[in-house]
Formats: C-alpha cells, structure tokens, sequence
C-alpha cells in the first residue's frame, strides 16, 4: 500500500469494509475519492473521515448525523464542529445509559426466571 494514496481495494482492507459499503458512503456523499477513470483514490483525508465514520457508527450514530457533522467542518470550522460533537456526545451518551440500564433490568429478570426454572427441575 502506498502511504498517500489507497486504491479502493485497499481501502476496503484498511478498514475491512466491503466494496459495497465503500461505494454507499461516497454515494452518501461521506467520502470523496480521487477518480481516475474507473478507478479511486482514497488519500490521507478520506482515510481520516473513513476513521471517523466507522468510530461514529460504533457509538451507535447515524450516518446522517455523521454526514452532517462532517459537513459543519467544511462550513464553519472547527470549533463549531467540536461543539457539534459535544453536543452529539452528550445525547448519545444519555441514550448508551438508558439502554444500559434497560439491558441490565432484562438480564436480571431472566436470571430471576432462568432461576426458577431451574429450582423446578
């Protein structure tokens, strides 16, 4: 691999996404390639916003709120961006609790059930 530049497919090893995932998000707008042809060009940003995607969907954000949020850079600089991410944070930090606390209530009532089950046997 070179360091400036991926070709497609070795942004999709990079980041073990597949070639359909890769198209979707530049079709989405999230990524912009270098074309050449019929061939992409992934360079040091795109790698970075790749980086940036895939941590976002890993906290469980959409990818328009990502796409959104990408595009606060690009029409306001970075300190409203950095807000933006709090503010996105916050809220999604609110919602990763309650769904804690839902999951930790579920598993208690299946041991308290699983329990009693087992007593019976």
């Amino acid at each position: 691999m070179t360091e400036t530049r991926l070709s497609f497919k070795e942004m999709c090893a990079k980041f073990d996404v597949t070639p359909r995932t890769l198209r979707y998000y530049e079709y989405i707008e999230l990524l912009e390639p270098e074309k050449d042809g019929r061939s992409r060009w992934y360079g040091p940003r795109e790698v970075a916003r790749m980086t940036l995607i895939l941590r976002g969907r890993r906290f469980g954000f959409s990818l328009e709120e990502i796409r959104q949020w990408l595009l606060i850079y690009r029409q306001k600089g970075n300190k409203p961006q950095l807000q933006a991410w709090l503010d996105l944070a916050d809220r999604q930090l609110a919602a990763l609790e309650r769904q804690r606390e839902e999951l930790d209530s579920a598993l208690t009532d299946l041991r308290a059930l699983r329990e009693t089950a087992a007593k019976e046997l």
